[in-house]
């Protein structure tokens, strides 16, 4: 059974040090409840409750179920990865403690804190990519966590592939993947990101289906992106400007999607995701219109 999540971000709560801050959790969970969702991600560490007991109770009587919680790691610096570790671990106490056993750590790049790849998303070159020896730190540190991860809390860990950081690319993707144990990190797929890094989504929910224990619709603006390579735009720029777009008003093509994951039979979570900075434009405007397109492909 496929089921409808959404996630803070898509409110403006977002994992970056950013100068205006979102509405306050309560209201964000409640718009999303009343969007007819039936899920939410964690958001970053803070913004809901820390009590388990608390974040049980809230989600209850907003009839949302917790599917997930985004863990930044800066896995290319060795030197991070305890202090990550640590960060997961928490991460996954919570979720496991307030009695969403089922959740997974979504693990990525500590995305934004890099200046050439967040100068430069959605254009990455390969000389602003991982070296050889700095793949073999990357790929060790992802599956640290995520052994930790499963061995502590009997949790799953997936990757999700990020612009403005490390594995942005589908060549960079590829290494991720290939590289790992398919038994210990899977993928979370995001529609947008995997776009706006320049890749076709449906190619990567074909090519690696067996991996994909997640999934986030993010639709891309083309045109916006066009402008992003042409102003040379950074990656909050271009999130500011737009480039991920309501659903259904961007070009990935969520019906074909649609159709493969019915056609597979995947039975999980799709959790939209429209980033936005705080501040911008109506997010409840936004959700009920991703959910009304959503509807509109059969889910």
């Amino acid at each position: 059974m496929i089921r409808i999540a959404n996630a803070p971000c898509s409110w403006g709560a977002l994992e970056f040090d950013l100068s205006h801050k979102p509405m306050g959790y309560s209201e964000v969970l409640r718009e999303m409840s009343e969007s007819g969702y039936e899920g939410t991600e964690l958001g970053d560490w803070g913004f809901m409750p820390t009590d388990p007991s608390q974040l049980s109770q809230e989600l209850d009587q907003k009839n949302l179920e917790l599917l997930g919680a985004f863990v930044p790691i800066l896995l290319a610096d060795p030197g991070s990865h305890e202090e990550g570790i640590t960060r997961a671990r928490k991460t996954a106490r919570l979720m496991f403690e307030a009695g969403f056993q089922n959740a997974f750590i979504v693990l990525a790049d500590n995305n934004g804190s890099v200046p050439i790849r967040t100068l430069n998303a959605g254009r990455i070159t390969p000389s602003m990519q991982l070296t050889d020896h700095q793949w073999k730190i990357f790929i060790s540190g992802a599956e640290y966590v995520a052994s930790v991860i499963r061995e502590d809390f009997d949790m799953r860990t997936v990757f999700h592939h990020h612009c403005a950081g490390y594995v942005e690319t589908p060549d960079e993707l590829a290494i991720l993947m290939e590289h790992t144990d398919p038994e210990l990190l899977g993928l979370c797929l995001d529609m947008g990101h995997y776009r706006f890094g320049g890749g076709n989504p449906i190619e990567a929910l074909l090519k690696y289906y067996e991996r994909i224990w997640h999934i986030h619709f993010k639709d891309f603006d083309p045109s916006v992106g066009e402008e992003t390579r042409k102003q040379k735009w950074d990656y909050f720029k271009s999130v500011e400007k737009g480039v991920f777009c309501e659903l259904g008003k961007g070009d990935v093509n969520f019906k074909r999607i649609v159709e493969i994951l019915k056609d597979r039979k995947y039975n999980g979570w799709i959790v939209v995701e429209q980033d936005v900075l705080p501040g911008m434009g109506a997010p409840k405007i936004s959700a009920l219109a991703n959910r009304q397109f959503i509807n509109t492909l059969g889910l």
